[in-house]
């Protein structure tokens, strides 16, 4: 076979091959809060984690380099980054980091935390830092979609590189459970632009406690208490003294010949009486006579 010929056929061979992004040209990703590449990609510090092992598997064992996960020649986030596929920027090496958990490796923090950032730098780029946190009533158990970022929290620009890292610092607003920090690194001095899904985990909300009114104290039942009834002494009525004479009445003293002369006169309303039952009874013989 001739040079030319074996030119040819390397050419259409590495035609065939996909590109990935080179680990040789790798720049960065978050350490603190652990992001999900740091912590499950190839050379990530936590690969035995459930949520790790699941994503391996989902891109049947293998993941890219924890600090390659970049795209290049980005004009629009969200043009360019699907739905569904932000943790993995829609590069298939990482599909695995878009799985809907919430058991990733995570970092606890609370709400009006100053929260230290901490972005490894394994090639120093100039750049600006976008920083998104997940809104209120994030579902984990659904895929991150860029409806469910607002805006954006900090965008840092050039941050100095000390101690291999890039550090910064946001200030998290109030939010309960779990939610994403996610970060969007677009460097100045390359084409290229990095994404990367940190897991946060606030304090749940609280469950408001139904205060309970203190029951009354009990109230003893009152026991009627029925006294006897004491009937009020029999008030006997004076028997009322027969009629008398009116002198008699108002205390008028009688003398010997008033008595007497009281007797002549019932004697002789007696005799009248008989005298004219006795007329009476002769004129009616009169008349029975007359009649015959």
């Amino acid at each position: 076979m001739s040079v030319r010929r074996i030119a040819a056929a390397a050419l259409v061979t590495a035609a065939a091959v996909p590109v990935a992004p080179s680990p040789a040209s790798a720049h960065g990703a978050p350490m603190t809060p652990i992001s999900r590449s740091a912590a499950c990609a190839g050379n990530g510090v936590q690969r035995g984690a459930a949520a790790c092992k699941a994503a391996l598997k989902a891109t049947d064992g293998f993941l890219g380099a924890y600090d390659n996960l970049r795209l290049a020649d980005v004009k629009d986030d969200r043009q360019r980054v699907p739905d569904g596929k932000l943790c993995s920027a829609g590069i298939d090496l990482y599909r695995g980091l878009d799985l809907a958990r919430d058991d990733f490796p995570s970092t606890q923090v609370k709400s009006g935390q100053n929260l230290r950032i901490t972005y490894r730098g394994t090639i120093p780029h100039r750049g600006s830092f976008r920083i998104f946190l997940t809104r209120s009533g994030y579902d984990p158990l659904k895929k991150l979609s860029w409806d469910d970022l607002g805006d954006p929290l900090a965008e840092i620009k050039d941050p100095p590189l000390t101690g291999g890292a890039y550090r910064m610092k946001v200030t998290l607003p109030k939010r309960t459970g779990r939610h994403i920090l996610y970060m969007v690194w677009e460097t100045s001095s390359t084409p290229d632009t990095y994404y990367s899904c940190s897991d946060l985990v606030f304090p749940a909300a609280a469950t408001p406690s139904v205060t309970k009114s203190p029951s009354p104290a009990p109230v003893a039942e009152e026991t009627a208490v029925v006294k006897p009834t004491t009937a009020p002494p029999a008030t006997v009525e004076p028997t009322e003294a027969p009629s008398i004479a009116p002198e008699l009445a108002a205390g008028v003293t009688t003398t010997d010949d008033q008595m007497i002369g009281l007797g002549h006169w019932l004697i002789g309303g007696a005799l009248a009486v008989a005298a004219l039952v006795a007329a009476g009874a002769g004129l009616s013989r009169l008349r029975r006579r007359e009649t015959r």
